[in-house]
């Protein structure tokens, strides 16, 4: 999955958000977060090694307010966000293009995953009449029907635990589901759980 921001495109963005006004660090990884549309929302590891290096550069400065550092940009930190006005324009502008495609390849892994489910489920559904109708013959059909649901378990629990890492290796790279993704998953489980009904019902 593509990074956000490019190499040295963070810097200056930080610039640009304590030049907006002084904040202190969880406050500048929700507006990070916020601007990206919730699918990025950096790691306190990220941001402050930044934030110090940028003090250290007389560009930022910090004060402890109780248990809160507050940053706030100088003189030369804000000199410096008005001479690369037009660079801070191109990073919004590839912000915005990034978003857009970490949103698509989220919502593509779980069309996918949906896609695989279903199939996997009507294979099953198909496997049970067939079976159904060829083992008849057996005494207890109710052995069947545990042995065909102990199955499906393990489909669910194998979706269930491949969507889980999927999203937390993309959590893990700096990245943050949106609302809207989540809310896709919830509708294609419920689509689901509807045609899983039907099939066993029909």
């Amino acid at each position: 999955m593509a990074p956000v921001f490019s190499h040295g495109d963070l810097r200056l963005y930080l610039l640009n958000l304590l030049d907006e006004g002084p904040r202190h660090g969880y406050d500048i990884m929700q507006a990070l977060s916020d601007r990206t549309g919730g699918t990025y929302t950096p790691s306190a590891g990220t941001i402050y090694p930044r934030l110090a290096k940028l003090e250290e550069e007389g560009l930022v400065t910090k004060t402890v307010e109780g248990r809160k550092t507050v940053y706030e940009i100088t003189e030369a930190g804000h000199a410096e966000v008005q001479s690369r006005a037009g660079e801070l324009e191109g990073i919004e502008a590839g912000l915005a293009d990034s978003v857009r495609l970490i949103a698509e390849e989220v919502r593509g892994s779980v069309r996918e995953a949906m896609k695989s489910l279903r199939a996997d489920l009507a294979a099953a559904s198909r496997e049970e009449r067939e079976s159904t109708r060829q083992q008849a013959r057996e005494d207890d059909p109710r052995v069947r029907s545990r042995e065909q649901l102990q199955r499906l378990d393990v489909l669910v629990n194998t979706f269930r635990a491949n969507l889980r890492s999927d999203a937390r290796t993309h959590v893990a790279r700096g990245g943050e589901l949106a609302a809207a993704v989540v809310d896709q998953v919830a509708t294609e489980l419920d689509r689901v759980a509807r045609d899983v009904t039907r099939a066993l019902r029909g």
